[in-house]
């Protein structure tokens, strides 16, 4: 074994068997050989010859072959047609239960989810469409925005205080307003917009990376006091005790100016040092999360404490500086605070903005524009005149406003008609879902009472076309259901007329036969 290993010059293995290094060198010199060119030559002399074999040889086999198949379907009795054709029949319709049953339980066909999921890659083909974020960063883009599925959940862009509004309604009835997966997309939200690669480097930002992981409401309140005490400039301990320990929107809104007084040296000195490395340009993207969330919140309590005008120049302010942060939904916001103002021209002007007919944002945009159109003529509008004398151009326009706004989220109107019981709106929304509507009433139903005949238009127009069932978005059936279904009835129609009339249908196969095998099947045919 030493000397096995001493010989090895270093590489800790001993020298190869004799037997194996006289096959080693018996190969090699086949290679060389291989690589001259009379053996290319040879080669491919035989590889033609073969071809050529081939070329000759196979169609005599496939023409006997087709024969001896043409041969033996055409001693073929009618029962066996019979018994064939009921087979056919009954599995495809097993098949076309199964996928029935399989698109209406998930919503999908099984044999197309096979096909994408196993067969695609097998082939080489891949899906390209990459997974929607749960959450926005101020680093995102108006071209991210429309790649986003609408179905999906969003954060609330009118989402509530924590402890000025939700905490409240804790104390009054003792019981929870918020459900443990909202506060989880939360927390997983705070996490994305608050935190970078960069905080190990600062204790007090290293603090909150855990406080925003924290369960806990007092533990997380405790973490961002230890937070200030280490860095008494760290803008997202603000951020927090304002959502969670103030108790009233003017003590939320001081510590929020706090936050934005220490954001905002963060932030001129995150621009300044943004492009020496990656962790310095995603700082500098966490740091823009904190400035535009601070900056939106203040705007949200001069809202609430009436500063209603100051609140639409922080908002406009806002989207000036951040252009690209569409995606934020930080209109929504400046909607509802125009409609208190009732400043309804620049809602039309907002709306002209972001309002696309091809395809709806939200619930605001498509409710609020409804509203604009049926306070046109909600004030004279009578159902019975309407009926006599017909719709003019306005009262169309408005329905169908109306109508595009129930197909975009059919749930809203029973809450604004208070058909349905208003709850405190969820921090987060699915979009077109009943958490959508429940948000968007909460805010938004006293604009419409304030317009005189617009619940009554609202009321008319949905209860005359809509009905409690909404169908929206409606699927389309795939197609497996479709060609399952005509196999199987294709099938089942053979058989019958297999069994009605075996003799035209054994002439019938034989035709068939003389079609598909016009070369051996004449010959075979005539002599059966």
């Amino acid at each position: 074994m030493a000397e096995g290993s001493g010989g090895s010059g270093g590489s800790g293995r001993g020298p190869p068997c004799p037997g194996a290094a006289s096959a080693f060198r018996r190969w090699e010199q086949l290679r060389r050989r291989a690589a001259t060119p009379w053996a290319r030559g040879l080669l491919a002399v035989v590889a033609g010859l073969g071809l050529l074999y081939a070329v000759l040889r196979v169609p005599v086999r496939l023409r006997d072959g087709l024969a001896a198949v043409t041969v033996f379907l055409s001693t073929l009795t009618p029962k066996f047609y019979f018994a064939l054709t009921v087979t056919s029949s009954f599995i495809s319709g097993l098949i076309f239960v199964f996928e029935w049953w399989h698109f209406r339980k998930y919503g999908t066909s099984f044999i197309e989810q096979v096909s994408v999921s196993h067969l695609r890659p097998l082939i080489g083909g891949a899906e390209n469409s990459p997974p929607a974020p749960a959450a926005f960063s101020a680093g995102e883009n108006e071209t991210s925005r429309q790649n986003m599925p609408e179905c999906k959940v969003w954060r609330n862009p009118l989402n509530l205080f924590r402890g000025a509004e939700y905490s409240r309604y804790m104390w009054v009835t003792g019981k929870e307003p918020l459900t443990y997966y909202d506060m989880n997309l939360s927390a997983q939200d705070h996490q994305t917009f608050f935190t970078c690669d960069t905080d190990a480097l600062r204790p007090s930002d290293t603090v909150m990376q855990k406080a925003w992981r924290e369960r806990n409401p007092q533990a997380r309140i405790k973490a961002a006091y230890q937070a200030l005490e280490l860095n008494n400039d760290c803008a997202t301990a603000y951020v927090l005790l304002a959502e969670e320990e103030a108790t009233t929107i003017v003590d939320a809104e001081k510590y929020f100016k706090q936050a934005l007084k220490a954001g905002e040296i963060i932030y001129r000195k995150s621009q300044n040092c943004h492009s020496q490395s990656p962790q310095h340009e995603a700082q500098l993207r966490r740091d823009t999360n904190v400035l535009v969330y601070v900056k939106r919140r203040l705007a949200m309590c001069a809202r609430k404490l009436g500063r209603i005008r100051e609140a639409v120049k922080m908002m406009r302010d806002l989207m000036k500086e951040f252009p690209l942060l569409s995606m934020l939904n930080i209109h929504e916001n400046l909607l509802e605070a125009l409609l208190e103002l009732q400043a309804y021209a620049d809602v039309q002007a907002v709306l002209a903005k972001y309002d696309d007919i091809s395809l709806p944002k939200s619930a605001a945009i498509c409710y609020t524009a409804a509203l604009l159109k049926a306070r046109a003529v909600s004030e004279r509008f009578s159902p019975e005149t309407a009926s006599k004398r017909g719709l003019s151009t306005a009262e169309i326009n408005a329905v169908e406003a109306i109508h595009r706004a129930v197909e975009f989220n059919p749930h809203v109107p029973k809450y604004l008609l208070e058909m349905k019981s208003l709850v405190l709106p969820p921090e987060h929304i699915l979009k077109r879902g009943d958490s959508e509507a429940v948000a968007y009433a909460f805010f938004h139903l006293q604009h419409w009472k304030r317009i005189e005949g617009a619940l009554n238009l609202l009321h008319c127009t949905w209860e005359g076309t809509f009905h409690e069932v909404s169908v929206y978005p409606q699927k389309e059936l795939p197609f497996f259901i479709h060609f399952t279904a005509g196999l199987c009835s294709f099938s089942a129609m053979l058989a019958l007329l297999t069994h009605q009339f075996p003799e035209l249908m054994v002439v019938f196969a034989k035709a068939v036969l003389r079609v598909l095998w016009p070369v051996s099947a004449p010959s075979v045919l005539a002599s059966s």
